[in-house]
């Protein structure tokens, strides 16, 4: 129970505040976690995968803000889930954020539900039905945390936790670059051997706050916490099961730091962590049993944000919700008609022996450059969106964002606190600054980042003048 010091009069609340947890754990295995290159078969659940929703009303407006466990958000199966869960609500589906965790241990739903009579492969069946579980699981936690609406307070912080976050792009010492599965040479590499011969120095910074969204109801007890921190995956997980990774972890042991009761719910979400992991670099770390890392990061996480509600001065029931959405078109990057011969003449390789010569993940990378010179559209809409609550905000943006991009919007926005949340209501690949993308790297290369190579700044454009409406 928070003391009361922390807490407004609460006699006549305007704000109130529902939270609801559903199961989206698959129900059939094997099934494949596509986080890698490769086939990555799960053969059973080693904790659940869930969909979390908070629902904000303050009698105006309604906002929703749901966290699902999977690798990213899929568009179509969200769409329809939204669309279900306002047809029961009467909120607008433009008022429903929806964002991934990213865990790589999760698995992929059907984006398109399967054609009556279709005969499916026996990964096509189950990818089809998990998608009737998470559609289900995401329309229903948005209605239940709708029915669940009461009386409530909220307060936003944040509390640094830099020792977990560490910049995963680094430029390495002379000589030490090889080349990038184009054949070109890149100036930075994701991912280097941990090597203090090979390090040099890392591309970017990070941003090392877990932010938190506190919810307490009528009797002071809390209600639900929605935080947010700029960490890929932790990973790690026991071969072949399916995990929710940190962000699970996390949410398991919310309740008991914040002494709540039944009913309450924790989510953990992905901030702008697409160039952030958790490998220790020129540090090194001791070797870890299976899951033994997430736990430590989620306890850490949730210590931290146990601090950070601590840190609220008043949760208060006189806020202002407010929301704000635009559909964003960027154009599709294509490849150059070198880039293309070049593909072709890698894929059409027959020879062993110069296939192992080729770069790295050389292959697949051709395959990619293929499907997008093939790719019937030029361009792409993206939702972009930002959520008043009193004097924060949240900004959501449906790409694996770089921690610099997140730092921008906060350095730059008119709240006294700010969230930026990633993978959100889609996942349209990596979002790197150009300055980044002059640097090259994996997150820079045709076939992991799909559109052109301003939309970082053109998001952050947008978002910066949704802010400023909102304020």
């Amino acid at each position: 129970m928070l003391s009361a010091s922390l807490v407004t009069n609460l006699s006549a609340a305007a704000l109130k505040a529902g939270a609801a947890v559903m199961d989206i754990t698959p129900k059939e295995f094997p099934m494949n976690m596509p986080g890698g290159f490769s086939a990555n078969l799960a053969n059973s659940a080693h904790d659940p995968l869930n969909a979390r929703a908070l629902v904000l009303d303050d009698g105006k407006t309604k906002v929703v803000w749901v966290v699902i466990d999977n690798l990213g958000v899929p568009t179509k199966v969200v769409a329809e889930a939204k669309a279900l869960a306002s047809k029961a609500t009467g909120i607008p589906v433009e008022n429903m954020l929806v964002s991934g965790t990213h865990t790589h241990s999760g698995v992929n739903p059907s984006d398109e539900p399967a054609a009556r009579g279709a005969k499916l492969s026996e990964a096509e069946a189950k990818a089809d039905a998990y998608r009737k579980v998470m559609l289900a699981g995401v329309s229903q936690a948005i209605i239940d945390a709708h029915a669940r609406l009461r009386p409530a307070s909220v307060g936003v912080a944040a509390r640094p936790l830099p020792n977990e976050v560490f910049n995963r792009r680094w430029f390495l010492k002379p000589g030490k670059m090889q080349p990038n599965p184009f054949g070109e040479m890149d100036q930075v590499r994701m991912n280097p051997p941990n090597s203090p011969d090979v390090l040099d120095r890392p591309a970017g910074p990070t941003d090392p706050d877990v932010s938190v969204v506190s919810l307490i109801d009528a009797k002071r007890k809390p209600l639900a916490l929605f935080a947010n921190y700029s960490l890929h995956y932790v990973g790690a997980t026991p071969s072949g099961k399916v995990s929710a990774d940190y962000y699970g972890e996390f949410c398991r042991l919310m309740p008991s730091r914040l002494g709540a009761s039944d009913g309450f719910v924790a989510a953990m979400s992905n901030g702008t962590s697409g160039d952030i992991n958790n490998t220790p670099f020129a540090v090194g770390r001791a070797p870890r049993e299976p899951f033994e890392q997430i736990r430590i990061v989620a306890g850490e996480a949730a210590d931290t944000a146990w601090r950070a509600v601590h840190d609220i001065e008043k949760h208060r029931n006189d806020v202002v919700l407010g929301m704000k959405q635009r559909l964003i078109t960027l154009k599709y990057r294509k490849p150059t008609p070198e880039q293309v011969m070049n593909a072709k003449a890698i894929l059409a390789m027959k020879d062993k022996e110069a296939i192992d010569r080729l770069p790295r993940l050389a292959l697949p990378y051709a395959a990619r450059t293929i499907a997008a010179a093939n790719r019937p559209e030029a361009t792409v809409d993206v939702i972009v969106q930002a959520i008043k609550v009193g004097d924060a905000v949240l900004c959501a943006i449906p790409f694996e964002t770089f921690a610099e991009t997140g730092l921008e919007l906060k350095q730059q926005s008119p709240f006294a606190k700010t969230i930026v949340v990633s993978i959100a209501n889609g996942r349209h690949g990596y979002l790197p600054t150009p300055r980044q993308h002059e640097f090259g790297g994996y997150e820079t290369w045709l076939g992991t980042n799909h559109v052109q190579k301003d939309a970082s700044e053109i998001i952050v454009k947008n978002l910066k003048e949704m802010m400023g409406e909102l304020k």
